[in-house]
């Protein structure tokens, strides 16, 4: 049988990527919360590192360009299968959220792991 292929639990496209850079020009020391629902739908939430208290019960999912992502344990027990993706796209970002009032927002879209792949347990 061949060895499974480890995969990260959280990427982010280009654009993600530049849009982390601009916010951090701004904030240099941030994270990402994947949001569970609600007003902000399921939106990828940024926020200054300092002004958000990671809980207890959150999973760090991993990280992208050096930014941590945590989703609560309820989040990630539906989502263990899969891989987030962390894009952007043209609109308004929830209302805490740093991508708020930029014109352009992040989204999440996701992709389930394969039979060949492995996905660690991120830390709880």
């Amino acid at each position: 049988m061949p060895e499974a292929i480890t995969q990260p639990r959280v990427v982010a496209t280009d654009a993600a990527l530049a849009l982390i850079r601009e916010i951090q020009a701004d904030y240099p020391d941030i994270l990402f919360h994947q949001s569970g629902g609600c007003c902000d739908g399921s939106s990828p939430m940024c926020y200054p590192a300092d002004d958000y208290i990671v809980g207890d019960r959150d999973v760090k999912l991993g990280e992208i360009g050096g930014v941590p992502v945590y989703i609560s344990e309820s989040q990630f027990d539906v989502w263990k299968h899969t891989q987030l993706i962390i894009d952007v796209v043209p609109g308004r970002g929830g209302m805490f959220s740093l991508d708020n009032g930029r014109e352009k927002r992040f989204l999440t879209r996701s992709r389930l792991f394969d039979g060949g792949e492995a996905c660690p347990l991120p830390q709880r």
